[in-house]
């Protein structure tokens, strides 16, 4: 299987270093130095989460507030047939606001006392080499495949440390093949947070029209699961300011070898229809799971790794024989004369989930969020966000994190680009 991987992306190496290929990303290289950027990427959150009914043993309540930093340096390629880079970034965090009363909205490492972790710093970085329109990164990365993805929903990310190939030789096409042996979590320096042992990865997507994209991938996890994912995509353009799309994501996952995360076997599929008009999208989805067990995700794969339509704020909708359906209303108030401000409300609800219990399971969620972007001046590209979400199942899912509650943050990112 691992040839059979390496032999499909040579051949789309060949094919685009092939007489069909007239210009490549390295034939147009400008240079290690020349093409070399460098941002300094700043986000502040303040989060707190409100446990109602919380009958646990553990705190009802959490409020913090954090300042993450991050430094990110891409250069270019060196210039001829193989190009030669590096990739490196410097991730901090600041404890502005926490308490050994309020702790627990992730933001921050534990000490041993009970505290959050006043700072934090983690510095990696990557080499990588391209050949024509082929890279191949090894190093500390973040990553974004559906079967492997680092979470950013905190102030810092995730980091996965491997081996990543990219090919876009042929047009539409792009082919990943990769192999990790760590990920760290977004509250630790550790190297390796969730005990991964060999992660590989594959795959494929492609745009067959402009309107019509299709995407399998797979991930063997050792010992702890295999991932297969598809995805279609479809848009249908109605009018000059109208369109209808669909999007299809579905997972089939199964436990293997040591199963370090217990026993799975789940299949789960989510179908959304959005209809944009102008300034306005209205999304409705529907998504079912089924099998022995729930989806299951994030100790190895990273936390990222649920691209579901109704993977929300708080809950995934993704338990045991669970089925949701989701309405959702977005408005971009650029056509309003309020460019950079827009608006997102969204309702979930989930039933027949099999909690273990004799009663069929509930959960419900709202969300809602705000967000405004400068648009010019000294403070371009700064953003400001409000996201607030309001949870309640029928019972506690037997898992410690989450209950009823009811969420807000406030995120500020200022994105500045110094090279």
């Amino acid at each position: 299987m691992q040839v059979m991987k390496w032999s499909v992306i040579a051949l789309a190496v060949a094919a685009g270093t092939s007489q069909m290929a007239v210009a490549s990303s390295q034939s147009e290289s400008k240079g290690f130095i020349e093409d070399t950027s460098f941002q300094i990427f700043n986000r502040a959150m303040y989060m707190n989460r409100d446990f109602k009914n919380n009958d646990r043993d553990s705190q009802s309540y959490s409020e913090e507030t954090g300042l993450g930093i991050r430094l990110l340096l891409e250069s270019g390629f060196t210039q001829g047939t193989v190009g030669v880079g590096v990739d490196a970034h410097s991730l901090s965090s600041i404890k502005l606001d926490s308490g050994r009363g309020r702790i627990g909205t992730g933001q921050f490492d534990t000490t041993s006392d009970g505290r959050a972790d006043d700072t934090q710093t983690e510095v990696g970085g990557a080499i990588k080499f391209r050949v024509s329109d082929t890279v191949l990164k090894h190093g500390n990365m973040f990553t974004a495949s559906p079967v492997f993805s680092t979470d950013d929903s905190r102030i810092l990310p995730e980091t996965a440390t491997g081996t990543l190939i990219t090919s876009n030789e042929i047009e539409g096409l792009e082919l990943t093949a990769g192999r990790f042996t760590a990920i760290s979590s977004q509250v630790s320096t550790d190297r390796d947070t969730n005990r991964l042992s060999e992660a590989d990865i594959f795959g494929a997507s492609y745009s067959f029209t402009d309107n019509f994209s299709a995407a399998l991938h797979h991930a063997n996890i050792e010992d702890f699961h295999k991932k297969t994912y598809l995805n279609l995509n479809y848009n249908l353009p109605l009018a000059e300011d109208q369109s209808l799309n669909f999007d299809f994501n579905g997972y089939r996952t199964t436990d293997q070898g040591e199963a370090r995360t217990g026993e799975i076997d789940n299949k789960i599929w989510s179908l959304a229809a959005a209809y944009n008009l102008g300034a306005h999208t209205l999304t409705v989805a529907h998504q079912r799971s089924s099998g022995d067990t729930g989806y299951s995700y994030g100790d190895a794969d990273g936390w990222g790794t649920v691209w579901l339509s109704n993977s929300v704020q708080i809950s995934d909708f993704d338990r045991k024989d669970e089925r949701s359906w989701q309405v959702r209303y977005d408005l971009d108030m650029a056509a309003y004369g309020v460019p950079g401000l827009s608006f997102m409300t969204r309702y979930i609800t989930g039933d027949n989930i099999d909690w273990g219990y004799e009663d069929e399971g509930k959960e419900r969620e709202w969300n809602f969020e705000t967000k405004y972007v400068v648009q010019e001046g000294a403070a371009k590209d700064l953003s400001l966000r409000v996201r607030y979400a309001n949870y309640r199942a029928t019972q506690d899912q037997n898992d410690e994190w989450i209950g009823d509650m009811n969420d807000l943050r406030l995120i500020v990112e200022y994105p500045l680009s110094v090279l």
